[in-house]
């Protein structure tokens, strides 16, 4: 068990959030073995027919747009500019960031067995404290702290800035990770760090690059994750073919290779289909699971589970209509699961816990990789594989087949994050190799270096630039604020 340990005070440090200082305790914290859901869970596995996990994406990027030029969150932005563009919802955005505060507990009063997943950004937890909006905090901090809706509800860490992890240099990958799980114990304490297991990447996005998706699960492992959400079309089968169709409906087993032929691997849960709002705000996943039912992994029966996560303020649908379709479902389900058969909500980490205690073997979860490397391991031995030969195959694969990239994959995959944004990757590349150029060293003679202030903050610069908003948005403003965020960092370092 976790001793137990304070956690990290926000007067510490001025108008920076606090995401960096604490890496010892916070690594204390969550790597552990401690069952979750497991102890708490009302279900019962041979209750279960199917189950359905929903998850809800939360984010507002962090831009210079403040009083001279002050770092404030976007969603600030849109309440001081009503009149500009769809500036006017903002509004309804706070309450969608809010509201699972409330139907959560009027649920759980009616006697319902709701399930939420919920992945909120750094940059929008920061945001909401700079906002001074400690309404919507004190409903998600109900959620987080409060053992009577533990059961219910499972928070799902990220990168802390909402950086796509295919193009993020890979000294930042863990920083991003930590930094989010740094600034969640701040806001909810270490208790409710402990409970977060699961990992929900920015856009879905997953490296497909050996050396990317070996680091980044290697990061995700010592950061004490257990599983992953993937897009179902981001992997393969070993074989390069496309996941089974009844294999997208129970955990899969990421494995990564890197150029050197060292091997990882994590649990990944499939997120089914493209990245449509309705379909969590309609309540799909509930209506699909009730087309599954059991299937055998080795010699355990147990049921599937149909995963989604959609962002949770964005859109028509999840304005309106996820208020008005998520409530029914779990009055209809009543008593599924716990004291009659049939489909549930259930969380991931719940759903992976109910299933190895059961007896299930990760090993015997269907295997995947990232798209396109079986191309890779075609052309390279991986048994004797070298970053060399790895490199060759590479540039020798994009230069014959058409098809072949690097860049990973998302529920996106109509838009690229790399082509066209040379003027937005370049300049966070070289303020990455700066910062670590300059802090490295220091941090190895010394950890306590990460709690100087101007560490902070120029840490704080070379993750802000990172942001995926800066690129998803096209040439113009968007683009306009990272080279002020670069220009900002680029001084610190210097």
């Amino acid at each position: 068990m976790i001793a137990s340990v304070p956690s990290p005070n926000l007067s510490t440090k001025s108008d920076l959030p606090n995401i960096c200082g604490w890496e010892a305790e916070i690594n204390a914290v969550v790597n552990h073995s401690d069952p979750i859901f497991l102890p708490k869970t009302n279900l019962r596995l041979e209750n279960i027919s199917a189950g359905f996990a929903c998850a809800l994406h939360m984010h507002q990027p962090t831009i210079p747009a403040g009083y001279n030029g002050a770092l404030i969150s976007n969603l600030q932005n849109m309440f001081e500019h009503q009149g500009e563009g769809d500036n006017h919802n903002a509004g309804v955005f706070a309450w969608c960031y809010s509201r699972m505060g409330d139907f959560i507990p009027e649920l759980v009063s009616n006697g319902c067995n709701p399930r939420i997943m919920l992945d909120y950004s750094g940059n929008l937890l920061w945001g909401l404290y700079q906002m001074g909006r400690e309404d919507i905090l004190n409903n998600l901090k109900r959620l987080a702290c409060d053992p009577q809706y533990q059961p219910y509800v499972e928070w799902l860490g990220t990168m802390w800035s909402h950086a796509v992890v295919p193009s993020t240099p890979i000294p930042d990958i863990k920083l991003h990770i930590q930094a989010w799980q740094q600034y969640f114990a701040e806001l909810f304490g270490y208790d409710a760090l402990k409970r977060v297991k699961g990992f929900s990447p920015p856009e879905m996005h997953l490296p497909n690059n050996p050396d990317t998706l070996y680091e980044y699960i290697k990061a995700l492992k010592e950061c004490g994750y257990r599983w992953l959400l993937v897009q179902e079309h981001s992997v393969e089968r070993l074989d390069g073919s496309g996941l089974r169709q009844e294999d997208k409906y129970v955990p899969n087993r990421l494995v990564a290779r890197n150029s050197k032929g060292e091997t990882i691997s994590i649990t990944a849960l499939i997120k089914t289909q493209g990245s449509d709002t309705k379909l969590v705000a309609q309540m799909q996943p509930y209506h699909e699971a009730k087309g599954w039912g059991k299937q055998q992994i080795g010699n355990v029966t147990v049921p599937s589970c149909v995963s989604q996560i959609a962002d949770g303020e964005n859109g028509g649908v999840m304005m309106n209509e996820f208020p008005r379709d998520f409530q029914p479902v779990w009055h209809e389900i009543k008593g599924n699961g716990i004291d009659k058969a049939g489909v549930v909500g259930i969380n991931g980490t719940e759903y992976i816990e109910i299933l190895e205690a059961a007896g299930v073997n990760p090993n015997d979860y269907p295997t995947c990789q990232a798209t396109q490397q079986h191309k890779i391991w075609q052309r390279v031995n991986p048994d004797s594989a070298t970053p060399e030969a790895v490199a060759k195959a590479i540039e020798e694969l994009k230069q014959t087949d058409h098809r072949f990239h690097m860049d990973g994959a998302s529920w996106t995959d109509n838009l690229s994050w790399v082509q066209g944004y040379e003027n937005v990757l370049e300049p966070m590349n070289k303020l990455s190799a700066m910062f670590h150029e300059k802090y490295d060293p220091l941090v190895q003679q010394d950890p306590s270096v990460t709690k100087r202030a101007d560490y902070q903050e120029a840490f704080l610069y070379n993750l802000l630039v990172q942001t995926s908003c800066f690129r998803y948005w096209g040439q113009g403003t968007w683009t306009d604020y990272a080279r002020e965020l670069y220009r900002r960092g680029e001084a610190l370092v210097q």
